[in-house]
């Protein structure tokens, strides 16, 4: 995974034309140390992007790693130490601490979530309900955090969804037209269609050609029986406001997958703080 175009364009965002504070008050030789200090109990994420963006800002940087991605972290830990220009740690800080107390948000709900399902055969996904410019780092914390990703954009997977349908004039047309097109352009990308009820499932199912069914905002009722109507032919996926206190009532159902949008847009940033030693 390259982060490299993400850390450049958040530090020209950040520095501008340079971190005045920084120069002003610190001599340019000084050097120093930080610590990662943990003030909030979770789930830690972020090690590999905080390593990228130290040494986007100084290669010369040296980091002490002494916690891992997926660690459970609690008050007073420590996750790191940076040594080196002191100017530069400062130039680095604000970055780290964004992705790293954004990611370990993430990871920590995903956890959450993630350990509710535990029990079943259900596999947790993400949704592309994500901070503009930010959705690879929050990906990378849902894996962390023990959820599977999604499709990550518009372009790795196909997903016929209501308005796709609507606007094309129903689910048979739709599949059609997604079969025509994938051919006519030599893709091979997966297809999932939405249903918003038990009449659409088995429009789905007659058209057939497809990877998975989407179950969308349906009750736990309505969702046992598709999935037993679907009988293992077509992947299954529940979605549409569940939360953690309905998740385990469709993880029971026998769903493939469950995707819960909260994860990345509902997330707590955790407290962490980056220390001068």
């Amino acid at each position: 995974m390259n982060l490299t175009p993400f850390i450049v364009n958040a530090l020209n965002e950040d520095l501008g034309n340079g971190d005045h504070t920084s120069l002003a008050c610190v001599p340019g030789d000084a050097q120093g140390t930080a610590k990662l200090l943990v003030k909030q109990a979770g789930i830690l994420a972020g090690i590999q992007v905080s390593e990228a963006v130290f040494k986007e800002v100084d290669k010369n940087l040296s980091l002490t790693i002494l916690m891992n991605d997926g660690d459970k972290i609690n008050v007073g830990d420590i996750v790191f130490r940076v040594s080196g220009s002191s100017q530069n740690i400062l130039k680095a800080e604000r970055l780290v601490l964004n992705c790293m107390q954004r990611m370990s948000g993430v990871a920590t709900l995903t956890r959450e979530y993630s350990d509710l399902v535990a029990p079943y055969s259900t596999k947790l996904l993400d949704t592309r309900k994500t901070t503009p410019g930010f959705r690879q780092i929050e990906k990378m914390a849902v894996k962390i955090g023990g959820g599977t990703n999604h499709r990550f954009g518009l372009f790795d997977m196909i997903m016929i969804k209501n308005n796709h349908i609507d606007y094309c004039g129903g689910i048979p047309q739709a599949i059609a037209n997604t079969k025509d097109y994938l051919q006519q352009n030599k893709l091979n990308l997966d297809i999932e269609v939405e249903a918003r009820n038990i009449k659409e499932v088995q429009q789905i199912m007659t058209a057939g050609g497809i990877k998975r069914i989407m179950l969308d905002n349906f009750t736990t009722e309505d969702t046992a029986t598709a999935v037993k109507l679907i009988d293992g032919q077509f992947e299954t996926e529940s979605s549409g406001n569940i939360n953690k206190s309905t998740i385990v009532g469709y993880a029971q159902c026998g769903v493939d997958y469950i995707s819960v949008g909260a994860l990345t847009h509902s997330y707590t940033s955790l407290d962490l703080s980056l220390r001068a030693e």
